[in-house]
């Protein structure tokens, strides 16, 4: 009988106020074993990371309340949050979009449209590498 190897969990918080997108992203990670919480807008994100301290965080940039590229802003600048990667997915594909996330901090940087399977090994990637 073969035994297959633990899969690593991580607790992941998803900023996106698209809600299909959501369920599709929390049903991925979920099936890959991921806890997930949802934050519907960018000052939720804030107020749910700093009280969950999760393992990642996929962000998008255009969100109600608070843009993911101040929400990324503000975990960067937190001593708690800093080191928290941040997966961005966002329809934002202009260059200076993508060179202005990576440089505030971003882990990585997708755009939608997406390769689901693409986002969950990147995700895997900066899991087990964190």
């Amino acid at each position: 009988m073969t035994t297959q190897p633990e899969r690593m969990m991580a607790d992941i918080l998803i900023a996106d106020d698209d809600p299909i997108l959501v369920e599709i992203l929390k049903f991925r990670l979920e099936g890959a074993g991921h806890a997930v919480t949802v934050a519907r807008d960018g000052e939720q994100a804030l107020a749910t990371a700093r009280e969950e301290r999760p393992d990642l965080i996929v962000l998008d940039s255009m969100m109600p309340i608070v843009a993911g590229p101040e929400v990324l802003a503000e975990l960067k600048s937190d001593p708690e949050l800093k080191n928290v990667p941040v997966v961005m997915l966002t329809a934002r594909d202009g260059e200076a979009d993508i060179v202005a996330g990576l440089k505030g901090g971003a882990a990585e940087y997708l755009t939608k449209p997406f390769i689901p399977q693409e986002l969950l090994v990147r995700i895997s990637g900066l899991v087990e590498n964190g």
